[in-house]
């Protein structure tokens, strides 16, 4: 009696994984051995980024509420110390996007703050 193996599922898989590896360069996109590993390798870096995006976002909004304060005259650890002395709860992305999109608000708080 032959081997019975579940070839249509193992092709299915190969060809779902070199699916998404399409795009890729060179032998990453077409051969099976080195596609499954790149394959892999790109879910080890998702992993990985989807937690430093949001370090890079907290810096970003940290460097942008620091360029804003700084033209009120503030210094960012000043403000956000202010902020907190007088009970305002306001994120940093928040802040970070008053401070871009609309000035007047954030100079509003930086005034209450003063």
């Amino acid at each position: 009696m032959p081997r019975s193996v579940n070839h249509v599922a193992s092709k299915a898989k190969r060809t779902r994984i070199l699916k998404q590896t399409k795009g890729y360069f060179g032998a990453r996109k077409n051969v099976w051995t080195v596609a499954k590993n790149t394959w892999e390798k790109g879910l080890t870096y998702a992993y990985r980024d989807r937690r430093n995006k949001k370090r890079n976002f907290r810096a970003l909004w940290i460097q942008r509420i620091n360029a804003a304060a700084r033209l009120e005259g503030l210094s960012y650890s000043t403000l956000m110390g202010a902020l907190h002395k007088a009970g305002i709860e306001i994120n940093r992305k928040v802040l970070a996007d008053l401070a871009v999109n609309n000035p007047d608000a954030f100079k509003a708080i930086v005034a209450k703050v003063k």
